[in-house]
């Protein structure tokens, strides 16, 4: 399947001459002559091995842009007002700065070696970047592009949440299945705590009292209370046909009256869809080949799944919990974000 192709899960791809016909009137809307403003619905597609973003139209799935980046784009952050997309370049040890507007990479942070995930804090203008295989947390002003602090940590590190005061960091350690958390004014570490294996994101309740965390290869989502900073609670899945051994989940977001839970399950390749204050499962949505990222619109009617083994996104009406599309992007997609 090309890129740009348009098929609803495990159906053939429709027809070349109409997809032609739908990325010709892309065009001539204006989407590909770099006059898109903000809010626009646009959705971007960090794409690992092919060193680019896609960026999708979110009514015609066709694909408006084809952005060349540094070397292995993984996570994705939009500012405040959208005007610019940052995004985390492993191979190349920094951020891209994309300008939504003219959809163009309008400038680069330095960041520490192999950055994956980062968090923003603009009221303080800076960038929390964790990078892989330099196992620290880089502490970025945005300002003056500097790296004012770079804190120890575990192996791997790679999920990062700045806490709503902006006091403390939290980081997970792949390979010390530990979670750090780190004073953001003195840059080192305070508290470690043990959870699952090969522990990889974040996702916080917005009552400030949860946070949820991927084990990959325990295969389950640890909770921790934040307060007391211990284990409060586990979530396990098993998706029907799925081995126990094929569940490996990364990616996870909440809604925002931190009601729902949705995770990406990688090798088993379902997005679960969990009640947050059971921690029960409520069911199962297929999807393509190892899905990990994943983020929901903001009217928290859709979500888009990355699925990094088929190089397409899934599209999911959160409503009926179906899969309505997959779109082809680059290879290895990791991440999606999307302008809204």
């Amino acid at each position: 399947m090309q890129r740009g192709d348009l098929r609803a899960p495990g159906t053939p791809a429709i027809d070349l001459t109409w997809r032609r016909t739908v990325a010709a009137l892309v065009v001539l809307a204006g989407w590909g002559s770099g006059v898109a403003a903000k809010d626009t619905g646009l959705i971007f597609v960090s794409n690992e091995k092919t060193n680019n973003l896609i960026v999708i139209d979110p009514k015609t799935y066709a694909v408006v842009k084809d952005i060349k980046t540094s070397r292995r784009p993984r996570d994705m952050h939009f500012n405040a007002d959208h005007s610019k997309l940052y995004v985390a370049c492993g191979d190349d040890d920094v951020i891209d700065i994309l300008d939504v507007a003219s959809l163009e990479v309008v400038g680069k942070l330095a960041t520490g070696p192999s950055p994956e995930t980062f968090a923003l804090d603009e009221r303080r203008r800076r960038i929390y970047v964790a990078n892989e295989e330099g196992s620290s947390l880089s502490i970025i002003d945005i300002d003056q592009n500097l790296i004012m602090k770079e804190v120890p940590t575990g192996g791997e590190p790679e999920g990062v949440f700045v806490s709503q005061d902006g006091k403390s960091v939290y980081v997970t350690s792949e390979v010390g299945d530990l979670v750090h958390v780190i004073d953001a004014d003195a840059g080192h570490v305070t508290d470690d705590l043990v959870v699952g294996t090969r522990p990889r994101r974040f996702a916080a309740t917005p009552d400030g009292r949860e946070l949820w965390v991927s084990a990959e290869l325990s295969g389950d989502i640890y909770i921790i209370d934040r307060a007391k900073f211990a284990v409060a609670g586990r979530v396990e899945f098993l998706p029907p046909g799925m081995r126990k051994s094929d569940v490996t989940p990364v990616g996870l977001t909440m809604t925002r009256d931190g009601k729902i839970a949705y995770v990406t399950l990688g090798h088993a390749p379902h997005v679960a869809v969990v009640d947050v204050a059971t921690r029960k499962v409520q069911g199962y949505i297929l999807v393509g080949r190892r899905p990990w990222g994943i983020t929901l619109s903001r009217d928290e009617k859709t979500l888009y799944v990355a699925n990094g083994f088929g190089d397409d996104i899934t599209i999911i009406d959160v409503r009926s919990r179906t899969a309505l599309v997959s779109i082809a992007v680059g290879r290895v997609p990791w991440g999606v974000a999307v302008d809204d």
